[in-house]
């Protein structure tokens, strides 16, 4: 009793005045538990998952009781929730409630409360129930890419007039989120003299004062209002066809596709262009909004029919692409920059080479309807002559032909593309976190921390005496309890991948600059033995050595089937899943899974079950 009575003591006194909400979890949140401990963190797949930031004061309380499912009421003293993040058990976090300290003091009396306490049911049973919603009109700008799409299909402009807007910036690893899609002053002004230069050119047939309703119709997606109706005919009546155009491809009506709304009339619209967007990256065509128009969109049934009509277009294929492009971060790949007598073959001819062999493979397994997890395991892929020397493989017969890895090759699946590998290190050399990093977050699904603050992310410089590889240099993170915490997350997975050089080349030994500040010592190179067995923390038996190794680990975890979803749903929906999205989720997942994990089907999920949810979810 001497360990327990604190607890019990502690927490019989405090059950009545202190709240969970108010008293402990600003301090837990402070502390970085829900960092890692969230539905996005690296540790969301154990048994604490902290509720999402958006979470109201009841629900908040509500996990707050949830939490004794992690205390021993016998022995409280032994709960993991009291060992760990006080660290008297080993903490992959390390010590995040400070021994001794007032917030351990309030930590424990909570533990008390819950062990001397009856478990709240209908208070944990609201915490695991989403929300409902009231459903608000929902819109979204035209990405660049849409609007190029949507003004060719509309009057045949087929110019890209998006090449003069300023560049759309990367938000939560996609280009088209909500948070980023706001319209500064400079895109309106690209707005307005594209519209200009599109209405110059059109090729429209004036059908008189008719005109302003048909074309408003295909311009809007929807039909005018009558002041809308009423504004764009005094327009005609002043310029004509081109006037009244050019006011309607800078407008709101044009310039932002209405994903839902709570207005009847528009609903069936909204459906059309939902769909239209999400898998064609432009405006509905003449078959959708009749199909809109009838009612056929009105049914899961018939939402589902339409979407494989819509797949089954060429007009997919780009859309699709353009989604594995920003997952991949295709275009910095062409953008960066490698340090010249490190890389004397690198060239930004490789780089779209390299681009191209990722598209490539995952336009194969999408359209081909293969198994997409095969994305990281596949013992084929398509290379150029430039990629093939690269690879140190025969030169293939056409561009970019299908070729079979030699069984022996350690490459497999993109985590052996030039283009990933290259991504993910600096302009002179490798870099395990930024490759450990990538796989956390773009094939995992998990957010590793930000360093904390006035933490020292320098690393111990190279000695003449004593020469180190990176791997050597970064034990000072596993050394330093406050970076191991994340470090053990990251840099094991890039260790495995370390016989692949800055550009994706096979290396046996790694090239190490010594610097000298010495005018007697001149400066030097060496070469030093990789050990390269990484393993991926979290994952059991994921021990490996090379990327062929590690797409295997990944493609048969859970998690990353699950991740491949959710990157296709903040992708096509333009924003991170909620809670009130997961009956949606474990619905897609289960699909892809059934499906044999064809990504086509997926997506036919994920656009069915986002539009008509399944029970217990919100739209």
């Amino acid at each position: 009793m001497r360990l327990l009575y604190p607890f019990l003591a502690t927490g019989l006194l405090c059950a009545q005045t202190q709240r969970f909400a108010r008293d402990v979890y600003p301090f837990l949140v402070k502390a970085g538990c829900s960092d890692c401990h969230s539905s996005h963190g690296v540790s969301s797949t154990t048994r604490l998952v902290f509720p999402d930031s958006s979470a109201a004061p009841e629900e908040i309380e509500a996990f707050g009781d949830s939490l004794r499912t992690l205390v021993n009421t016998a022995r409280p003293e032994e709960s993991p929730l009291w060992l760990k993040p006080t660290n008297r058990r080993k903490h992959a976090g390390g010590e995040r409630i400070k021994q001794g300290s007032e917030q351990e003091t309030a930590w424990r009396a909570w533990i008390g409360h819950l062990a001397a306490s009856k478990p709240m049911i209908a208070a944990m049973r609201t915490a695991e129930a989403p929300r409902p919603r009231k459903q608000q009109p929902v819109l979204r700008r035209l990405t660049h890419a849409q609007f190029d799409n949507t003004v060719r299909d509309l009057v045949g402009d087929a110019t890209f007039p998006s090449k003069q807007f300023p560049q759309e910036d990367f938000i939560d690893g996609f280009k088209n989120q909500y948070q980023g899609q706001s319209v500064s002053p400079l895109l309106a002004e690209s707005y307005g003299a594209a519209a200009e230069r599109v209405a110059a050119n059109a090729k429209v047939k004036d059908t008189g004062p008719g005109f302003v309703r048909e074309f408003g119709k295909k311009a809007f997606r929807r039909p005018l209002t009558p002041e809308e109706e009423k504004r764009y005919a005094s327009l005609y009546a002043a310029g004509g066809v081109k006037l009244a155009m050019e006011g309607m491809l800078q407008s709101p009506g044009f310039l932002f596709w209405l994903e839902s709304t709570p207005k009847p009339a528009d609903r069936k619209y909204a459906r059309a262009s939902r769909l239209s967007y999400v898998l064609w990256d432009t405006m509905p065509d003449a078959a959708l909004t009749a199909a809109a128009e009838k009612g056929e969109l009105e049914t899961p049934e018939g939402f589902e029919r339409a979407a494989r009509r819509l797949l089954a277009d060429d007009r997919a294929k780009p859309a699709a692409s353009e989604f594995v492009s920003q997952w991949m971060r295709l275009e910095s790949v062409v953008a960066m920059v490698k340090e010249r007598r490190a890389f004397p073959n690198f060239t930004r001819e490789l780089a779209l080479a390299m681009t191209e062999e990722t598209r490539r493979l995952a336009s194969d397994l999408i359209w081909n309807g293969r198994n997409f997890m095969d994305l990281y395991t596949a013992d084929y892929t398509f290379l150029n002559t430039d990629l093939a020397t690269l690879y140190n493989l025969p030169a293939p017969s056409d561009e970019f032909a299908m070729v079979k890895f030699p069984a022996d090759s350690e490459r497999g699946g993109i985590l052996g593309h030039a283009a990933f590998l290259a991504l993910t290190a600096k302009p002179a050399e490798t870099s395990i976190t930024a490759r450990g990093l990538f796989v956390r977050e773009n094939f995992l699904c998990q957010v590793v921390p930000q360093p904390p603050p006035g933490v020292s992310t320098n690393l111990p410089a190279q000695s003449q005496e004593k020469p180190r590889t990176s791997r050597e240099l970064l034990e000072v993170h596993l050394s330093n309890p406050a970076c191991a915490s994340c470090h053990t997350l990251i840099d094991p997975i890039g260790y495995g991948l370390e016989k692949f050089d800055g550009v994706g080349a096979r290396r046996e030994q790694a090239r190490v600059e010594i610097p000298s500040f010495n005018r007697k010592v001149n400066a030097k190179s060496v070469m030093l033995p990789i050990d390269n067995s990484g393993w991926v923390t979290g994952i059991d038996e994921s021990q490996f050595s090379a990327p062929r190794q590690l797409g295997k680990i990944l493609a048969g975890s859970p998690r990353c089937q699950e991740c491949v979803v959710r990157q296709y749903f903040r992708y096509a929906m333009g924003r991170h899943e909620t809670i009130a999205d997961r009956p949606a989720l474990e619905r897609i997942d289960a699909d892809f899974r059934r499906s044999g994990f064809r990504f086509q089907e997926m997506m036919v999920s994920l656009v069915k079950w986002t539009e008509f949810p399944p029970q217990g979810a919100s739209r």
